[in-house]
């Protein structure tokens, strides 16, 4: 099975924490070359120390906040000009939790842009270059609510759904060119995201984040929470020519969670 990614440059959004850092992590280990892509300067430099460099790669960052849509604009098209990518993980932090009903029509308004908006201008930067390349490998991080809806995570419900149905146009608008489309949806694994989550249910449970946690673990068949490295793990087969002809699906790794087929 080919898993071998040297010579391929990755650029990896939310890079500097959880699953994309994970993911930087896994995919350099495989020879890639990785571009790391978050807010903050200081934690870019620091996950860019813990990337491997056996194959001589060269990685680097982009600073970029997706609230702001222009200036990620540039700031990728300026780095596609200097290289092709091959691997783009788009990967953002979820929008707040709370009932759909009592939302702010702008928390769907700033998700959609967060979201939908910030993963279409780098798609339409690196794809240009995976087609001259005849390689590309574009792999969404969304969430199981794309297969069945998450009590309390009403924007976040929406917005998935939204993006993961871009995602299945992209990918049978690109299968020719030898890039695929992917979407991988994780289920409770121990990020920053989690905690807010747990918060978030602990009100269920008089506040208490054990028993949040507790119950959480036990609607799991795996009866834990997933490790960053592991989402990284499947996500880093799905970057590799042995998925070539993966294309256009929605992956749960949530240890057995959903229940949907």
């Amino acid at each position: 099975m080919n898993l071998n990614l040297k010579n391929k440059n990755a650029m990896i959004c939310g890079g500097s924490a959880g699953i994309g850092e994970a993911t930087a992590q896994e995919l350099a280990s495989l020879g890639a070359t990785i571009t790391l892509v978050a807010r903050s300067e200081d934690k870019l430099k620091a996950s860019l120390k813990t990337l491997a460099t056996q194959d001589g790669q060269q990685h680097d960052y982009i600073v970029a906040d997706f609230t702001n849509p222009q200036l990620l604009k540039e700031k990728v098209k300026t780095a596609a000009q200097d290289k092709n990518f091959h691997i783009l993980l788009n990967n953002t932090g979820g929008p707040k939790g709370g009932p759909i009903f009592s939302a702010d029509t702008s928390e769907f308004i700033n998700a959609f842009s967060m979201h939908l908006e910030c993963n279409h201008i780098l798609t339409q930067a690196v794809v240009p270059g995976m087609k001259a390349d005849n390689y590309g490998r574009i792999i969404n991080v969304l969430s199981t609510s794309v297969k069945q809806p998450i009590d309390g995570l009403g924007v976040s419900n929406t917005i998935r759904g939204a993006v993961s149905s871009w995602s299945k146009t992209m990918a049978n608008e690109l299968g020719q060119f030898g890039i695929t489309v992917n979407n991988v949806l994780p289920g409770f694994t121990a990020t920053e995201r989690l905690d807010s989550i747990l918060s978030n249910t602990a009100k269920r449970f008089d506040g208490s984040v054990e028993k949040a946690e507790a119950f959480m673990k036990s609607i799991v068949p795996a009866k834990r929470f997933a490790k960053p490295e592991e989402l990284a793990s499947a996500i880093a087969f799905l970057a590799s020519p042995a998925a070539s002809y993966i294309n256009g699906i929605n992956l749960p790794v949530d240890g057995g969670r959903t229940k949907s087929l």
